[in-house]
């Protein structure tokens, strides 16, 4: 296949509704995939199917807080493919405590367990991405956030606090090596719709969601992807350090 990511090595890092679309879009768009998830039998599922349509594409399990996992994971990109050009950090600490409780009530080992995968995870999928980066002469780094890092809900404040701590780890990798030919955005998707998500989600709530937006609809996997394949390619060369919401309208800020 060959498009606009032709030749570039991307490591996508979690799975699932908007994980499996970035690694088809990335590959669709020419450029060899390792697609690694917590279930790495999943992973694999799913990159075997991309890989079946002639494309390049291998998975793994990748566990988004574990340091050597994410080390193993680039290393299988740089054996399989030669370098890493891209990455793409894609997963998030969940804790069910903290979609109960506020700040006040949340048991600390539940916030900290959310905040070291979804913060500390990209800090070390970072740190492992950029010299191998360099070797290549730059890169870019993609970080999926969320919506809800500008909500302000009344609960979930540590996966809100995690997502919002990427947004300065970009901007601080955007400053620190821009120089030197690396690029670091983010995306905030609103809310999307994937099978996983319409299990379990009721039709109303998911109608609802879709009423609070601009163009009518709930977003989709692909809605992510595509913004993501420009900020990876090279047309997306003047973006960097910026912080995008696609989310059908459903939140504006400046």
């Amino acid at each position: 296949m060959e498009g606009r990511l032709k030749d570039k090595v991307i490591v996508v890092a979690g799975a699932g509704g908007i994980g499996d679309e970035l690694a088809r879009r990335y590959a669709e768009e020419g450029a060899a995939v390792v697609l690694g998830d917590i279930e790495g039998d999943r992973a694999i599922a799913v990159a075997e199917g991309i890989a079946a349509m002639g494309a390049s594409c291998i998975g793994t399990h990748l566990d988004g807080g574990a340091d050597e996992s994410i080390r193993a994971a680039i290393d299988l990109a740089v054996r399989r493919f030669g370098g890493l050009d891209g990455f793409h950090a894609n997963y998030a600490g969940f804790n069910g405590n903290d979609s109960l409780n506020d700040v006040t009530t949340i048991p600390m080992e539940d916030f900290d367990e959310v905040m070291r995968v979804g913060s500390r995870g990209f800090v070390l999928c970072t740190r492992h991405a950029i010299p191998e980066m360099l070797k290549r002469g730059g890169g870019s780094i993609v970080y999926t956030s969320s919506d809800a890092a500008f909500m302000g809900e009344v609960v979930r404040v540590a996966y809100a606090m995690s997502k919002v701590s990427m947004h300065a780890l970009a901007r601080h990798v955007a400053r620190r090596f821009g120089p030197q030919g690396i690029r670091a955005n983010v995306i905030c998707p609103g809310v999307v719709s994937h099978p996983r998500f319409e299990a379990a989600m009721p039709a109303e709530v998911a109608e609802e969601f879709a009423s609070t937006t601009l163009v009518g609809r709930l977003g989709r996997p692909g809605d992510i992807a595509a913004m993501a394949a420009l900020m990876m390619s090279d047309e997306g060369s003047y973006i960097t350090g910026q912080v995008i919401s696609v989310n059908g309208g459903s939140l504006m800020r400046a």
